[in-house]
């Protein structure tokens, strides 16, 4: 049975850690974090397919650290469809994160997650969370941006950046 969380236990205690754990990861690691509402933090990742923010968040009460990499472009609506297909075929075989279409606004995104519940959130599980999302959107960026704003086909698209 996990520890109750009421205000001022032993889970409450360990998420204001795990955000103070976060964001000494970020400061230290000269990522620039903005501070947002919540237990949430936003960085600029440039990697070798372009810059895009980022976006890290403590879950306190469920003791989970989520890591966001944000595509800085929309799909359509009219693209959606290929670039679900995209999302679909690019995530089959992924072992730590996945990429996310969000059909209501066309929103792309990298996302990795873990759940720290009854353990001490440290700087290698950050880092082991955050830069996996960033890498996995800047790996495929080329791929999504070539099928939401070109009219690739999603197949090819996938096919060319997994065998880069």
């Amino acid at each position: 049975m996990s520890e109750p969380t009421s205000a001022g236990g032993p889970a409450d205690r360990r998420a204001g850690g795990a955000v103070a754990a976060l964001a000494r990861y970020l400061e230290a690691g000269g990522w620039a974090p903005r501070r947002l509402p919540g237990d949430a933090f936003a960085v600029v990742y440039a990697g070798a397919s372009g810059a895009f923010d980022c976006f890290a968040l403590i879950r306190g009460e469920a003791e989970q650290l989520i890591c966001y990499a944000v595509a800085p472009f929309r799909a359509s609506p009219e693209r959606r469809p290929a670039v679900a297909e995209f999302v679909t075929r690019a995530n089959f075989g992924l072992f730590h994160g996945n990429l996310e279409l969000d059909y209501a606004d066309g929103e792309l995104r990298a996302r990795c997650s873990l759940d720290f519940e009854g353990e001490r959130l440290t700087a290698g599980l950050v880092r082991n969370t955050l830069l996996p999302a960033a890498r996995l959107l800047d790996a495929y960026l080329p791929g999504l941006r070539r099928v939401a704003l070109d009219g690739a086909d999603p197949a090819a698209a996938v096919a060319a950046v997994e065998e880069a």
